[in-house]
């Protein structure tokens, strides 16, 4: 009998086929809606393997449905919706797929930073509603890039390769992290700075930290009234990072100029939520490794994670790094 897979969202049969011979891949009928909580106990309970998304909570009870369950692979880089202390307790290995989509957030968070600063959804909005009606000197004008000061909070590998892509608009890079980065300051020229001066002197806060216990509510009121009057914040790390309160009465008084968003607390985010009644504010549905080639890789990276481990092997990107000795 091959083990059994399950996975919480539809993939496209490429992501799936080679692995179809080995395994019995069964998945939930939609790309689009989360599997309910009632219908993932009761696959838990079957499954050698879960494939989970980030918006999937693997919490305790999950876990100990699985009787049979070897491995968790998580659709992303966070796991922050697993509870990998039940999972050691189980024995069960933990899997999140880094690297692979470094470039492609990488290219979101420019892109967005971009997109804010030059008020591009604005505007293509104003010419698709016939708003359109004459030219203006001022018309819509935004903020420069090139030249300016990013401040990237979190300078793991998205954050290295959002500092790369700075270098070509010529910006002065400053950047705070849990340790230095001298092959990044040697490479880029980044400076390294306390969280305090990084939000002082910066044109562009980008967010790229993980969430911790340190970095929940990082910013907060106090945070953004310490920024430039004309300073954009880009959230492309996890949202409970913000205080999201605080960032709203931020863009009101006019403690900074504007937010691109990739990420809440709470998502989807309600249509409802204040932050998006602000024409100062972008926001996108968490789509920052969202590109056809880098999901297909995360899927089959997730699958060959699933395979390692039911095959007896270490995985390639194994979070709990305690399983190895647990399993022996």
């Amino acid at each position: 009998m091959k083990p059994y897979i399950y996975v919480t969202r539809k993939l496209p049969k490429e992501a799936i086929e080679r692995f179809e011979a080995e395994f019995e891949i069964n998945m939930w009928d939609y790309e689009d809606v989360p599997v309910p909580r009632e219908i993932l106990i009761k696959e838990a309970m079957k499954a050698d393997a879960l494939l989970t998304m980030l918006s999937d909570s693997i919490d305790e009870t999950i876990l100990n449905a699985g009787e049979n369950l070897k491995v968790v692979a998580n659709l992303a880089v966070g796991f922050d919706n697993i509870n990998v202390e039940a999972a050691n307790k189980r024995g069960i290995a933990v899997c999140n797929t880094p690297d692979v989509l470094t470039d492609t957030t990488a290219d979101l968070a420019f892109s967005l930073l971009m997109a804010t600063a030059r008020r591009i959804v604005e505007a293509a909005e104003m010419v698709k509603q016939g708003e359109w009606k004459s030219w203006s000197p001022l018309l819509l004008a935004g903020s420069d890039i090139h030249h300016k000061t990013i401040g990237i909070v979190g300078m793991g590998k998205i954050g290295s390769a959002v500092a790369r892509r700075a270098t070509g608009f010529e910006m002065e890079i400053l950047y705070h992290n849990r340790t230095r980065k001298p092959e990044v300051e040697k490479e880029l020229g980044a400076v390294y700075s306390s969280f305090e001066d990084l939000v002082m002197k910066s044109d562009f806060i980008v967010c790229l930290t993980p969430l911790t216990n340190e970095t929940r509510n990082l910013f907060t009121r106090e945070v953004f009234k310490k920024m430039k009057s004309s300073a954009i914040f880009i959230n492309v790390g996890r949202g409970p990072v913000v205080d999201e309160e605080a960032l709203y009465e931020a863009l009101v008084d006019g403690d900074i100029a504007a937010a691109g968003l990739d990420v809440f607390v709470k998502e989807p985010i309600s249509a409802e939520h204040p932050l998006l009644k602000l024409s100062n504010v972008i926001a996108i549905p968490h789509i920052g490794s969202s590109s056809v080639e880098t999901r297909v890789i995360m899927m089959k990276l997730c699958l060959e994670n699933s395979k390692a481990v039911l095959n007896g092997e270490e995985p390639k990107t194994l979070v709990n790094k305690e399983w190895k000795a647990l399993v022996k």
